[in-house]
């Protein structure tokens, strides 16, 4: 179940509970889910019931307990729990997360690629600075994975220079000089600095291309051994959820003309499968079991994930690091 199924899924929730006479609202066109933040609960969390507390004359908490009875008996829920002043934080089953993880297997890179902007012409004026030159380039291709097309007014291609970083007589290469003008959000002016080439955590795109390369080895490694990847229960929630959340990514990146919300997702990613990576290859004398499969399907798909976003935004991913 991905995040905007489970969206159709809150919203038909409201709508059972209008139809009993449990809430007197009026239905909204769309429910935000989001992956929980830290010491949340479950694989998602939604704010409906907050927005349908003052409508429906009733506490937050008091809608949010109607409608997660309703969220109870959907398909593909496991658990539902109310928190705070009145969060529905929702727990899928863990077939769930194997069919996310079998679709991306399916889809490779063009995973959360959909029509959703089909037919749609985007035009963009863009001036003649290379911020924004960037921004337009990685959003006509985010925009063209959702069907649709971007028209830059003065029509010519980006053509990114080096830049050099103050105080390294180095220079940043294409890949860098992009994560460094893509990955602060547009409020933000980017920090052109050497720390974009180091090879350490606190580089965030030192950190997503070594995730991927991380896992394009451990299914080299897993071939070496005789086994191979089968999506199972034994799935990280966490990052299944972030894997979920792609699609929806995509697209609100594309409807934001917004990169750098893909950026930030793809660091997120990152640093969810990376602790993963170590648990994925049997032990010493240890056979590979359902479990390392498992691992090596989700490690797979999160690889997948990163590989398109890093594509999508103009950045290679190489398969050693």
């Amino acid at each position: 179940m991905t995040p905007v199924e489970l969206s159709r899924t809150v919203l038909h929730a409201v709508r059972c509970a209008v139809d009993d006479g449990e809430l007197t609202v009026t239905v909204p066109e769309r429910a935000v889910v989001r992956v929980p933040g830290a010491g949340g609960f479950g694989d998602y969390a939604t704010n409906i019931a907050l927005r349908l507390a003052r409508p429906a004359g009733q506490p937050a908490v008091r809608v949010a307990e109607v409608l997660g009875r309703y969220l109870d008996r959907a398909e593909g829920v496991r658990e539902v729990r109310v928190t705070g002043g009145g969060f529905i934080n929702i727990r899928l089953d863990q077939g769930v997360g194997r069919d996310v993880v079998r679709r991306i297997l399916g889809e490779g890179e063009r995973y959360g690629c959909s029509r959703e902007f089909e037919g749609q012409v985007i035009s963009l004026r863009v001036p003649h600075e290379v911020r924004a030159e960037a921004v337009a380039d990685a959003v006509a291709r985010i925009v063209a994975s959702q069907g649709g097309r971007v028209e830059v007014e003065h029509g010519e291609p980006v053509n990114l220079r080096p830049v050099p970083a103050p105080e390294d007589p180095a220079f940043l290469g294409a890949d860098a000089a992009l994560w460094a003008l893509l990955h602060p959000a547009p409020h933000d002016r980017p920090r052109i600095t050497a720390d974009h080439l180091v090879q350490r955590e606190s580089n965030p795109l030192f950190r997503v291309r070594y995730a991927h390369a991380r896992t394009r080895a451990l299914t080299r490694n897993a071939a070496d051994l005789g086994f191979s990847a089968e999506p199972g229960s034994h799935a990280d929630g966490s990052l299944t959820s972030l894997l979920a959340d792609h699609p929806r990514v995509l697209t609100a990146a594309a409807t934001h003309r917004a990169p750098d919300r893909l950026a930030r997702h793809l660091v997120a990613v990152a640093d969810a499968v990376l602790p993963l990576l170590p648990t994925v290859l049997p032990r010493g004398a240890e056979k590979p079991l359902a479990a390392h499969r498992a691992r090596l399907a989700l490690a797979e798909a999160a690889g997948a994930v990163l590989a398109g976003g890093l594509a999508l935004l103009g950045i290679d991913a190489p398969d050693h690091l």
